[in-house]
Protein backbone atom coordinates (compact mmCIF):
# COMPACT_ATOMS: atom_id res chain seq x y z
CA UNK A 1 0.00 0.00 0.00
CA UNK A 2 1.59 3.49 -0.81
CA UNK A 3 1.06 6.04 1.62
CA UNK A 4 2.96 8.71 -0.32
CA UNK A 5 -0.01 11.15 -0.33
CA UNK A 6 -2.36 11.04 2.36
CA UNK A 7 -5.90 11.87 1.67
CA UNK A 8 -7.00 12.10 4.88
CA UNK A 9 -4.54 15.26 5.70
CA UNK A 10 -6.35 17.86 4.42
CA UNK A 11 -9.31 16.87 5.86
CA UNK A 12 -7.68 16.69 9.51
CA UNK A 13 -5.61 19.86 8.80
CA UNK A 14 -9.65 21.66 8.30
CA UNK A 15 -10.58 20.46 11.13
CA UNK A 16 -7.75 22.53 12.97
CA UNK A 17 -7.91 25.34 10.45
CA UNK A 18 -9.84 27.57 12.85
CA UNK A 19 -6.95 27.43 15.42
CA UNK A 20 -4.52 28.85 13.00
CA UNK A 21 -3.21 25.37 11.25
CA UNK A 22 -2.74 25.74 7.62
CA UNK A 23 -4.49 23.90 5.24
CA UNK A 24 -2.05 21.72 3.87
CA UNK A 25 -0.85 21.36 0.21
CA UNK A 26 1.35 18.72 -1.57
CA UNK A 27 2.04 21.52 -4.04
CA UNK A 28 3.52 23.39 -1.72
CA UNK A 29 6.71 22.47 -2.09
CA UNK A 30 7.09 23.83 -5.77
CA UNK A 31 5.73 27.00 -4.69
CA UNK A 32 8.79 27.60 -1.97
CA UNK A 33 11.49 26.12 -4.25
CA UNK A 34 11.28 29.27 -5.97
CA UNK A 35 11.42 31.51 -3.20
CA UNK A 36 15.15 31.36 -2.25
CA UNK A 37 15.40 35.21 -2.43
CA UNK A 38 12.80 35.72 -0.39
CA UNK A 39 14.61 34.93 2.95
CA UNK A 40 14.31 38.14 4.62
CA UNK A 41 10.84 38.21 4.25
CA UNK A 42 9.57 34.46 4.59
CA UNK A 43 8.51 33.72 8.01
CA UNK A 44 11.22 32.13 9.97
CA UNK A 45 11.66 28.91 11.62
CA UNK A 46 14.70 27.18 13.66
CA UNK A 47 15.22 23.48 14.17
CA UNK A 48 17.26 22.49 16.93
CA UNK A 49 19.22 19.56 15.82
CA UNK A 50 19.35 17.41 13.02
CA UNK A 51 17.94 14.12 13.41
CA UNK A 52 15.56 12.20 11.25
CA UNK A 53 12.33 14.02 12.88
CA UNK A 54 14.38 17.67 12.99
CA UNK A 55 15.42 17.07 9.14
CA UNK A 56 11.68 15.91 8.63
CA UNK A 57 10.39 18.75 10.22
CA UNK A 58 12.54 21.76 8.40
CA UNK A 59 10.96 19.57 4.90
CA UNK A 60 7.67 20.01 6.10
CA UNK A 61 8.30 23.19 7.54
CA UNK A 62 9.67 24.94 3.98
CA UNK A 63 7.05 23.05 1.91
CA UNK A 64 4.40 25.00 3.66
CA UNK A 65 6.28 28.71 3.62
CA UNK A 66 8.88 28.54 6.03
CA UNK A 67 12.08 29.47 5.56
CA UNK A 68 14.02 27.19 8.30
CA UNK A 69 17.33 26.97 9.75
CA UNK A 70 18.76 23.67 11.42
CA UNK A 71 21.35 24.37 13.99
CA UNK A 72 23.33 21.01 14.69
CA UNK A 73 25.77 20.99 17.93
CA UNK A 74 27.55 18.07 15.52
CA UNK A 75 30.12 18.82 12.77
CA UNK A 76 27.52 16.68 10.95
CA UNK A 77 23.96 15.46 10.29
CA UNK A 78 21.71 13.01 11.59
CA UNK A 79 21.89 12.81 15.26
CA UNK A 80 21.39 9.37 16.44
CA UNK A 81 21.69 8.59 12.52
CA UNK A 82 25.29 9.89 12.97
CA UNK A 83 27.87 8.08 10.86
CA UNK A 84 31.17 7.01 11.48
CA UNK A 85 33.65 6.81 8.68
CA UNK A 86 36.59 5.09 10.14
CA UNK A 87 39.61 2.99 8.31
CA UNK A 88 37.72 2.53 5.27
CA UNK A 89 34.76 1.17 6.84
CA UNK A 90 31.19 2.92 7.40
CA UNK A 91 29.16 2.86 10.50
CA UNK A 92 25.74 3.70 10.88
CA UNK A 93 25.51 5.14 14.84
CA UNK A 94 22.23 4.19 14.93
CA UNK A 95 19.03 3.02 13.34
CA UNK A 96 19.50 0.72 10.50
CA UNK A 97 15.90 -0.89 10.01
CA UNK A 98 13.48 1.19 7.65
CA UNK A 99 10.13 0.00 8.25
CA UNK A 100 7.53 2.26 7.22
CA UNK A 101 9.00 3.28 3.56
CA UNK A 102 5.84 5.56 2.70
CA UNK A 103 6.39 8.23 5.32
CA UNK A 104 9.99 9.13 3.71
CA UNK A 105 8.38 8.71 0.20
CA UNK A 106 5.53 11.48 1.43
CA UNK A 107 9.01 13.59 1.63
CA UNK A 108 10.16 13.41 -0.98
CA UNK A 109 6.41 13.78 -2.57
CA UNK A 110 5.95 17.34 -0.53
CA UNK A 111 9.04 18.33 -2.56
CA UNK A 112 7.93 17.11 -6.03
CA UNK A 113 10.03 14.70 -6.31
CA UNK A 114 10.16 10.04 -6.22
CA UNK A 115 12.34 9.01 -3.05
CA UNK A 116 13.58 6.27 -5.20
CA UNK A 117 15.42 8.55 -7.36
CA UNK A 118 17.64 9.22 -4.44
CA UNK A 119 17.90 6.28 -2.11
CA UNK A 120 17.99 2.75 -2.90
CA UNK A 121 15.56 0.92 -0.40
CA UNK A 122 16.57 -3.21 -0.54
CA UNK A 123 13.98 -5.54 1.23
CA UNK A 124 15.34 -7.48 3.99
CA UNK A 125 14.57 -11.09 4.04
CA UNK A 126 14.92 -12.40 6.93
CA UNK A 127 13.63 -9.51 8.88
CA UNK A 128 15.60 -10.88 12.10
CA UNK A 129 17.52 -14.01 13.09
CA UNK A 130 16.62 -14.80 16.36
CA UNK A 131 19.23 -16.88 18.17
CA UNK A 132 18.98 -18.62 21.32
CA UNK A 133 21.62 -19.25 23.84
CA UNK A 134 21.32 -22.60 23.36
CA UNK A 135 22.31 -22.08 19.24
CA UNK A 136 19.06 -22.66 18.11
CA UNK A 137 17.49 -20.13 15.81
CA UNK A 138 14.55 -18.32 14.21
CA UNK A 139 14.18 -16.61 11.03
CA UNK A 140 11.57 -14.05 10.80
CA UNK A 141 9.90 -12.38 8.43
CA UNK A 142 6.62 -11.67 6.40
CA UNK A 143 5.59 -14.77 4.61
CA UNK A 144 2.81 -16.90 6.38
CA UNK A 145 4.15 -20.38 5.51
CA UNK A 146 7.61 -20.00 6.53
CA UNK A 147 6.42 -17.96 9.44
CA UNK A 148 4.76 -21.09 10.39
CA UNK A 149 7.04 -23.21 9.48
CA UNK A 150 9.53 -21.69 11.88
CA UNK A 151 6.78 -21.69 15.09
CA UNK A 152 6.52 -25.70 14.03
CA UNK A 153 9.89 -25.93 15.17
CA UNK A 154 9.03 -25.63 18.77
CA UNK A 155 5.77 -25.64 18.79
CA UNK A 156 2.86 -26.38 16.21
CA UNK A 157 0.31 -25.78 18.54
CA UNK A 158 1.23 -22.02 18.68
CA UNK A 159 1.10 -21.76 15.32
CA UNK A 160 -3.34 -20.89 16.11
CA UNK A 161 -1.68 -18.40 17.94
CA UNK A 162 0.29 -16.68 16.16
CA UNK A 163 -2.58 -16.29 13.73
CA UNK A 164 -4.48 -14.63 16.93
CA UNK A 165 -1.73 -12.17 17.70
CA UNK A 166 -1.60 -10.96 14.03
CA UNK A 167 -4.91 -10.47 13.99
CA UNK A 168 -4.65 -8.32 17.38
CA UNK A 169 -1.88 -6.04 15.71
CA UNK A 170 -3.92 -5.43 12.68
CA UNK A 171 -6.52 -3.98 15.02
CA UNK A 172 -4.02 -2.29 17.45
CA UNK A 173 -2.37 -0.65 14.00
CA UNK A 174 -5.82 0.22 12.49
CA UNK A 175 -6.20 2.30 16.08
CA UNK A 176 -2.82 2.61 16.54
CA UNK A 177 -0.97 3.90 14.09
CA UNK A 178 -3.38 5.43 11.42
CA UNK A 179 -5.41 7.50 14.25
CA UNK A 180 -2.52 7.89 17.01
CA UNK A 181 0.82 8.48 15.08
CA UNK A 182 -0.23 11.15 13.16
CA UNK A 183 -2.52 13.52 15.48
CA UNK A 184 -1.52 15.81 17.74
CA UNK A 185 -2.60 14.75 21.76
CA UNK A 186 -2.42 18.31 23.26
CA UNK A 187 -5.83 18.42 24.22
CA UNK A 188 -6.77 15.50 26.69
CA UNK A 189 -10.12 15.13 24.72
CA UNK A 190 -8.67 14.04 21.79
CA UNK A 191 -6.98 11.21 23.85
CA UNK A 192 -10.27 10.48 25.00
CA UNK A 193 -11.56 9.69 21.81
CA UNK A 194 -9.24 7.30 20.49
CA UNK A 195 -9.44 5.53 24.42
CA UNK A 196 -12.75 3.30 22.77
CA UNK A 197 -10.68 2.10 19.93
CA UNK A 198 -7.73 1.02 22.37
CA UNK A 199 -9.80 -0.45 24.91
CA UNK A 200 -11.21 -3.28 22.51
CA UNK A 201 -7.53 -4.06 22.03
CA UNK A 202 -6.63 -4.46 25.21
CA UNK A 203 -3.16 -1.73 24.76
CA UNK A 204 -3.10 -1.25 28.56
CA UNK A 205 -1.94 -4.46 28.62
CA UNK A 206 2.17 -4.78 28.16
CA UNK A 207 3.20 -6.26 25.22
CA UNK A 208 4.85 -9.06 26.54
CA UNK A 209 1.02 -10.03 28.26
CA UNK A 210 -0.48 -9.65 24.79
CA UNK A 211 2.04 -11.86 23.41
CA UNK A 212 1.69 -14.75 26.24
CA UNK A 213 -2.41 -14.30 25.77
CA UNK A 214 -1.83 -16.05 22.55
CA UNK A 215 1.99 -17.95 22.64
CA UNK A 216 2.59 -20.36 25.21
CA UNK A 217 6.11 -21.58 24.41
CA UNK A 218 8.54 -19.65 26.14
CA UNK A 219 11.02 -19.37 23.20
CA UNK A 220 8.27 -18.13 21.08
CA UNK A 221 6.83 -15.31 23.42
CA UNK A 222 10.37 -13.86 23.18
CA UNK A 223 11.01 -14.21 19.43
CA UNK A 224 7.20 -12.00 19.56
CA UNK A 225 7.46 -9.86 21.72
CA UNK A 226 11.32 -8.50 21.47
CA UNK A 227 10.41 -5.45 19.21
CA UNK A 228 9.96 -2.89 22.22
CA UNK A 229 13.67 -2.69 22.50
CA UNK A 230 14.39 -0.96 19.16
CA UNK A 231 12.02 1.50 20.50
CA UNK A 232 13.22 1.98 24.18
CA UNK A 233 11.05 -0.27 25.78
CA UNK A 234 10.84 -3.13 28.09
CA UNK A 235 8.12 -5.60 26.53
CA UNK A 236 7.04 -6.31 30.23
CA UNK A 237 5.79 -2.75 30.62
CA UNK A 238 5.44 -1.10 27.49
CA UNK A 239 1.72 -0.17 26.32
CA UNK A 240 0.40 -3.06 24.14
CA UNK A 241 0.32 -0.31 21.19
CA UNK A 242 3.47 -1.38 20.14
CA UNK A 243 2.12 -4.79 19.27
CA UNK A 244 1.63 -2.85 16.15
CA UNK A 245 5.18 -3.34 15.00
CA UNK A 246 4.28 -7.36 13.77
CA UNK A 247 1.63 -6.03 11.61
CA UNK A 248 3.65 -2.84 10.08
CA UNK A 249 6.70 -5.05 8.86
CA UNK A 250 4.52 -8.03 7.79
CA UNK A 251 2.79 -5.04 5.12
CA UNK A 252 5.66 -2.75 4.55
CA UNK A 253 8.64 -5.34 5.42
CA UNK A 254 11.67 -4.42 6.56
CA UNK A 255 14.51 -2.15 4.12
CA UNK A 256 17.89 -1.09 4.63
CA UNK A 257 19.17 1.65 2.22
CA UNK A 258 21.92 1.47 0.00
CA UNK A 259 25.18 2.84 2.13
CA UNK A 260 23.54 3.40 5.12
CA UNK A 261 21.27 5.12 6.89
CA UNK A 262 23.22 8.04 6.19
CA UNK A 263 22.33 7.62 2.80
CA UNK A 264 18.15 8.54 4.01
CA UNK A 265 19.78 11.27 6.05
CA UNK A 266 22.08 13.04 2.96
CA UNK A 267 19.05 12.60 0.73
CA UNK A 268 16.87 14.31 3.53
CA UNK A 269 19.71 17.57 3.67
CA UNK A 270 19.38 17.56 0.04
CA UNK A 271 15.92 18.56 0.01
CA UNK A 272 16.35 20.99 2.70
CA UNK A 273 18.93 22.69 0.93
CA UNK A 274 16.92 22.56 -2.88
CA UNK A 275 14.39 24.00 -0.75
CA UNK A 276 16.54 27.14 0.14
CA UNK A 277 16.85 26.36 3.88
CA UNK A 278 20.35 25.92 5.40
CA UNK A 279 21.73 23.78 7.86
CA UNK A 280 24.53 25.09 10.55
CA UNK A 281 26.69 22.73 12.22
CA UNK A 282 28.96 22.65 15.01
CA UNK A 283 26.14 24.85 16.62
CA UNK A 284 25.35 23.63 19.85
CA UNK A 285 22.24 26.01 21.57
CA UNK A 286 22.54 27.40 24.91
CA UNK A 287 19.12 28.60 25.24
CA UNK A 288 15.42 29.27 23.47
CA UNK A 289 14.72 33.20 23.84
CA UNK A 290 11.94 33.97 25.04
CA UNK A 291 9.75 36.92 25.68
CA UNK A 292 5.93 37.31 26.82
CA UNK A 293 6.00 33.69 27.37
CA UNK A 294 6.69 32.96 23.50
CA UNK A 295 9.67 31.46 21.24
CA UNK A 296 11.94 34.23 19.28
CA UNK A 297 14.52 32.62 18.56
CA UNK A 298 17.75 30.80 20.08
CA UNK A 299 21.37 31.66 21.66
CA UNK A 300 24.26 29.45 21.05
CA UNK A 301 26.84 29.19 23.72
CA UNK A 302 29.29 31.26 21.06
CA UNK A 303 26.95 34.18 22.11
CA UNK A 304 25.33 34.60 18.53
CA UNK A 305 21.65 34.58 18.28
CA UNK A 306 19.15 33.30 15.89
CA UNK A 307 15.70 35.00 15.36
CA UNK A 308 12.79 32.42 14.44
CA UNK A 309 8.65 33.37 14.71
CA UNK A 310 8.68 29.30 15.15
CA UNK A 311 11.16 26.78 17.74
CA UNK A 312 11.55 23.11 16.66
CA UNK A 313 13.78 21.39 19.17
CA UNK A 314 14.66 18.22 18.02
CA UNK A 315 17.34 17.90 20.96
CA UNK A 316 15.98 15.28 23.72
CA UNK A 317 12.47 16.52 24.62
CA UNK A 318 13.66 16.10 28.38
CA UNK A 319 16.95 18.23 27.80
CA UNK A 320 14.94 20.67 26.10
CA UNK A 321 12.60 21.60 29.11
CA UNK A 322 15.80 21.28 31.80
CA UNK A 323 18.03 22.88 30.03
CA UNK A 324 17.02 24.94 27.02
CA UNK A 325 13.75 26.73 28.75
CA UNK A 326 13.91 28.63 32.17
CA UNK A 327 12.42 26.88 34.82
CA UNK A 328 10.35 29.57 35.71
CA UNK A 329 9.00 29.64 32.48
CA UNK A 330 8.24 25.44 32.90
CA UNK A 331 4.77 24.58 34.39
CA UNK A 332 4.07 21.47 33.35
CA UNK A 333 7.21 20.00 32.78
CA UNK A 334 8.95 21.24 35.46
CA UNK A 335 12.21 19.94 37.64
CA UNK A 336 10.13 17.60 39.53
CA UNK A 337 8.38 16.33 36.74
CA UNK A 338 11.12 15.34 34.46
CA UNK A 339 12.88 13.97 38.00
CA UNK A 340 9.68 11.47 37.97
CA UNK A 341 9.92 10.55 34.54
CA UNK A 342 10.80 6.96 33.11
CA UNK A 343 13.65 7.11 30.94
CA UNK A 344 14.53 4.27 28.42
CA UNK A 345 17.40 2.19 28.86
CA UNK A 346 20.76 2.97 27.01
CA UNK A 347 22.60 0.91 24.64
CA UNK A 348 26.77 0.01 24.62
CA UNK A 349 27.38 -0.08 21.48
CA UNK A 350 30.57 -1.03 19.63
CA UNK A 351 31.29 -1.17 15.53
CA UNK A 352 34.32 -2.60 14.40
CA UNK A 353 35.48 -3.68 10.93
CA UNK A 354 36.88 -7.43 10.44
CA UNK A 355 39.76 -8.33 7.45
CA UNK A 356 37.66 -11.09 6.60
CA UNK A 357 33.77 -11.66 5.85
CA UNK A 358 31.35 -13.56 7.87
CA UNK A 359 29.20 -15.51 5.07
CA UNK A 360 26.80 -17.00 7.46
CA UNK A 361 26.01 -13.78 9.74
CA UNK A 362 22.25 -12.63 7.74
CA UNK A 363 21.54 -8.86 8.12
CA UNK A 364 20.16 -8.53 10.96
CA UNK A 365 20.59 -10.96 14.38
CA UNK A 366 19.11 -10.83 17.66
CA UNK A 367 21.27 -13.27 20.27
CA UNK A 368 19.40 -13.55 23.13
CA UNK A 369 20.81 -14.54 26.79
CA UNK A 370 19.83 -17.60 28.88
CA UNK A 371 17.54 -15.05 30.22
CA UNK A 372 14.89 -12.69 29.09
CA UNK A 373 12.57 -11.40 31.90
CA UNK A 374 15.39 -11.41 34.57
CA UNK A 375 17.35 -9.32 32.04
CA UNK A 376 15.01 -6.67 31.40
CA UNK A 377 14.63 -6.13 34.93
CA UNK A 378 17.58 -5.83 35.38
CA UNK A 379 18.15 -3.58 32.96
CA UNK A 380 15.25 -1.26 33.62
CA UNK A 381 14.05 -1.72 36.93
CA UNK A 382 17.28 -2.71 38.85
CA UNK A 383 19.75 -0.58 36.76
CA UNK A 384 22.73 -3.12 37.25
CA UNK A 385 24.91 -4.68 34.41
CA UNK A 386 24.17 -8.11 34.30
CA UNK A 387 26.95 -10.65 33.80
CA UNK A 388 24.81 -12.24 31.28
CA UNK A 389 23.52 -9.72 27.77
CA UNK A 390 21.13 -10.25 25.16
CA UNK A 391 22.78 -8.47 21.71
CA UNK A 392 21.89 -7.05 18.49
CA UNK A 393 24.13 -8.04 16.26
CA UNK A 394 24.26 -5.58 12.99
CA UNK A 395 26.11 -6.69 9.57
CA UNK A 396 25.40 -4.43 6.53
CA UNK A 397 27.53 -5.58 4.67
CA UNK A 398 25.87 -8.96 3.65
CA UNK A 399 23.27 -6.64 1.76
CA UNK A 400 26.03 -3.72 0.97
CA UNK A 401 29.31 -4.74 0.54
CA UNK A 402 30.32 -1.20 -0.33
CA UNK A 403 30.30 0.19 3.13
CA UNK A 404 33.94 -2.13 4.14
CA UNK A 405 36.78 -2.85 1.83
CA UNK A 406 36.56 -5.36 -0.76
CA UNK A 407 36.78 -8.64 1.28
CA UNK A 408 36.03 -7.40 4.16
CA UNK A 409 32.73 -6.98 6.86
CA UNK A 410 31.39 -4.12 9.06
CA UNK A 411 29.18 -4.78 11.97
CA UNK A 412 28.11 -3.49 14.96
CA UNK A 413 26.81 -4.86 18.01
CA UNK A 414 24.36 -3.28 20.43
CA UNK A 415 23.98 -4.33 24.34
CA UNK A 416 21.25 -2.41 25.83
CA UNK A 417 22.34 -1.64 29.33
CA UNK A 418 20.54 0.55 32.47
CA UNK A 419 20.83 4.01 31.70
CA UNK A 420 23.12 6.46 34.06
CA UNK A 421 21.38 6.63 37.22
CA UNK A 422 22.83 3.18 37.40
CA UNK A 423 25.82 4.69 38.66
CA UNK A 424 28.10 2.61 36.03
CA UNK A 425 31.53 4.28 35.19
CA UNK A 426 31.59 3.60 31.66
CA UNK A 427 35.13 5.13 31.77
CA UNK A 428 36.45 2.11 33.47
CA UNK A 429 33.78 -0.35 32.29
CA UNK A 430 33.79 -0.04 28.53
CA UNK A 431 36.64 -1.81 27.11
CA UNK A 432 35.89 -4.34 30.23
CA UNK A 433 32.10 -5.14 28.45
CA UNK A 434 33.22 -4.88 24.98
CA UNK A 435 35.95 -8.02 25.77
CA UNK A 436 33.30 -9.55 27.50
CA UNK A 437 31.09 -9.06 24.35
CA UNK A 438 33.70 -9.69 21.76
CA UNK A 439 35.02 -12.93 23.72
CA UNK A 440 30.85 -14.26 23.52
CA UNK A 441 30.56 -13.57 20.02
CA UNK A 442 33.71 -14.99 19.18
CA UNK A 443 32.21 -18.17 21.39
CA UNK A 444 29.27 -17.87 19.24
CA UNK A 445 28.80 -16.88 15.60
CA UNK A 446 32.25 -15.14 14.77
CA UNK A 447 35.09 -17.57 15.55
CA UNK A 448 38.28 -16.09 16.00
CA UNK A 449 37.08 -12.96 16.01
CA UNK A 450 39.86 -11.22 18.15
CA UNK A 451 42.35 -12.01 15.45
CA UNK A 452 40.32 -10.27 12.50
CA UNK A 453 39.24 -7.24 13.99
CA UNK A 454 40.98 -3.93 12.16
CA UNK A 455 39.21 -1.24 13.33
CA UNK A 456 37.18 -0.34 16.47
CA UNK A 457 34.96 2.05 18.33
CA UNK A 458 32.72 2.39 21.31
CA UNK A 459 29.35 4.15 22.11
CA UNK A 460 28.39 3.99 25.93
CA UNK A 461 25.92 5.46 27.76
CA UNK A 462 27.87 8.49 29.11
CA UNK A 463 28.15 9.04 25.18
CA UNK A 464 24.43 9.68 24.76
CA UNK A 465 24.63 12.07 27.76
CA UNK A 466 27.31 14.42 26.13
CA UNK A 467 27.77 13.96 22.94
CA UNK A 468 23.56 13.55 22.32
CA UNK A 469 22.64 15.61 24.72
CA UNK A 470 20.16 12.77 26.17
CA UNK A 471 18.88 12.82 29.89
CA UNK A 472 20.21 10.27 31.46
CA UNK A 473 22.19 8.90 28.62
CA UNK A 474 18.84 7.34 27.93
CA UNK A 475 19.15 5.72 24.45
CA UNK A 476 15.20 6.42 23.24
CA UNK A 477 14.04 9.34 25.61
CA UNK A 478 11.20 8.63 27.52
CA UNK A 479 10.18 5.11 27.95
CA UNK A 480 6.54 4.17 25.97
CA UNK A 481 4.74 2.79 29.21
CA UNK A 482 1.14 3.42 29.42
CA UNK A 483 1.47 6.74 31.29
CA UNK A 484 3.95 8.12 28.70
CA UNK A 485 2.47 7.20 25.80
CA UNK A 486 -0.03 9.93 23.64
CA UNK A 487 -1.29 12.77 25.56
CA UNK A 488 0.97 12.02 28.69
CA UNK A 489 4.14 12.36 26.93
CA UNK A 490 5.94 15.94 26.31
CA UNK A 491 3.26 17.24 23.71
CA UNK A 492 4.23 18.29 19.88
CA UNK A 493 3.24 22.04 20.54
CA UNK A 494 4.76 23.05 24.30
CA UNK A 495 2.07 23.34 26.84
CA UNK A 496 4.05 26.45 28.13
CA UNK A 497 5.76 28.51 25.84
CA UNK A 498 4.01 29.69 22.51
CA UNK A 499 5.28 28.78 19.20
CA UNK A 500 8.05 26.43 20.48
CA UNK A 501 7.18 22.86 19.33
CA UNK A 502 8.72 19.54 19.68
CA UNK A 503 10.03 16.45 17.61
CA UNK A 504 11.59 13.20 18.31
CA UNK A 505 12.22 10.34 20.53
CA UNK A 506 10.81 11.94 23.69
CA UNK A 507 7.90 13.70 22.57
CA UNK A 508 4.69 12.34 20.34
CA UNK A 509 4.42 9.46 19.26
CA UNK A 510 7.86 8.03 19.96
CA UNK A 511 11.17 6.81 18.73
CA UNK A 512 11.82 4.77 16.02
CA UNK A 513 12.15 5.92 12.73
CA UNK A 514 8.26 5.70 12.08
CA UNK A 515 7.97 7.46 15.23
CA UNK A 516 10.20 10.46 14.99
CA UNK A 517 9.34 10.75 11.15
CA UNK A 518 5.94 10.97 12.19
CA UNK A 519 6.18 13.63 14.91
CA UNK A 520 7.33 15.72 12.67
CA UNK A 521 4.25 15.34 10.17
CA UNK A 522 2.16 15.92 13.64
CA UNK A 523 3.42 19.69 13.04
CA UNK A 524 1.20 20.17 10.01
CA UNK A 525 -1.64 20.50 12.55
CA UNK A 526 -0.13 22.42 15.36
CA UNK A 527 2.26 25.02 13.77
CA UNK A 528 0.82 28.11 12.55
CA UNK A 529 0.22 28.97 8.90
CA UNK A 530 3.86 30.98 7.46
CA UNK A 531 1.49 33.96 6.74
CA UNK A 532 0.60 34.35 10.08
CA UNK A 533 3.82 35.87 10.50
CA UNK A 534 3.71 38.12 6.99
CA UNK A 535 3.95 40.83 9.04
CA UNK A 536 5.80 40.55 11.85
CA UNK A 537 8.17 42.93 13.43
CA UNK A 538 11.71 42.28 14.52
CA UNK A 539 11.28 38.77 17.16
CA UNK A 540 14.81 40.24 18.76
Amino acid sequence: MNKAVDPQVTQALDDVAQDGAVNYSPDAGENTHNKKADTHTRAKAIVIGSGLGGLAAAIRLAARGYHVTVVEKLDAPGGRAYVYQQDGYTFDAGPTIITAPFLLEELWTLCGKNLADYIDLRAIDPYYRIRFDDGTSFDYNGNAEHMHREIAKYSAADIKGYKRFLNISQRVYAVGFDRLLTTSFDSIWKMIKVLPGLAFVQFYRSVYALVARCIKHPKLKQVFSFHPLLVGGNPLSTTGVYTLIAHLERSHGVHFAMGGTGAVVNGMVDLIRDQGSELIYDASVEKIIIKHDRAVGVELQNGETLEADIVVSNADAAFTYKHLVPEQKRYRWNQRKLARAKYSMSLFVWYFGTDKQYHDIPHHMIMLGPRYRGLLRDIFDRKVLSDDFSLYLHRPTHTDPSLAPEGCDAFYVLSPVPHLESGIDWKTEAEVYRKRIEKHLQDTVLPELGAHVVTSHMLTPQDFKDRLNSVNGAAFSLQPTLLQTGWFRPHNRSEDIENLFLVGAGTHPGAGIPGVISSAKVLDEVVPAAEVFSNRSNAL
